[in-house]
């Protein structure tokens, strides 16, 4: 009996995250309009909300439920699921991600770095979160933790390098000569 609200549960999960990944799939190169984006990510959290009792508050469904509100813009909104989802996750590196990306939009890049140091205490080998680190660094005009961030980021990811020319935070730091000399390519 306890294999049917098991299998319904995951069933919700898995259908939530499919009208997630529809609106995600192509970021970055491909944006949905608004409206769209907003109105399957809106069908993601209608699913979430038949979710059951204890299962509504697993750290799954609160990260999927904070995904689909940061997807739609609503930062403020996205904290609340995602800080409990880290509660009952802690080791979560993309829910930390997220929570990054909310506090930074609303003007919280000192919570935007505070949630990116939880995450290095998880896993300290993620070139993203130093990644991340030094853009919010960057925008915090602190040149020395930005640069050394990136440094590391870039030693382990390279690929980030062809990312930093479009990347706008680091607009604070882009004439910094440490600046130049890391992301320069030695052939």
């Amino acid at each position: 009996m306890a294999t049917y609200p098991r299998m319904r549960r995951q069933q919700l999960i898995r259908e939530a995250e499919g009208y997630l990944d529809l609106v995600t799939v192509f970021d970055g190169r491909w944006s949905l309009e608004v409206a769209v984006r907003d109105r399957v990510a809106q069908r993601a959290l209608d699913v979430l909300a038949r979710l059951e009792g204890a299962d509504a508050e697993r750290s799954e469904a609160l990260q999927l439920r904070g995904q689909a509100l940061r997807v739609m813009e609503r930062y403020a909104d996205a904290v609340k699921p995602l800080r409990a989802s880290l509660a009952i996750a802690p080791d979560d590196i993309a829910t930390y991600l997220s929570l990054g990306w909310c506090y930074k939009r609303l003007g919280r890049v000192d919570l935007a770095i505070e949630a990116l140091e939880e995450a290095l205490e998880v896993d300290s080998a993620q070139g993203i979160l130093y990644y991340n680190l030094a853009c919010y660094w960057s925008l915090a005009r602190n040149v020395e933790l930005a640069l050394m961030y990136l440094a590391q980021a870039l030693e382990i990811e390279p690929a980030f390098r062809d990312l930093v020319a479009d990347e706008r935070d680091f607009d604070a730091v882009r004439a910094h000569p440490d600046f130049l000399t890391i992301t320069s390519v030695v052939v």
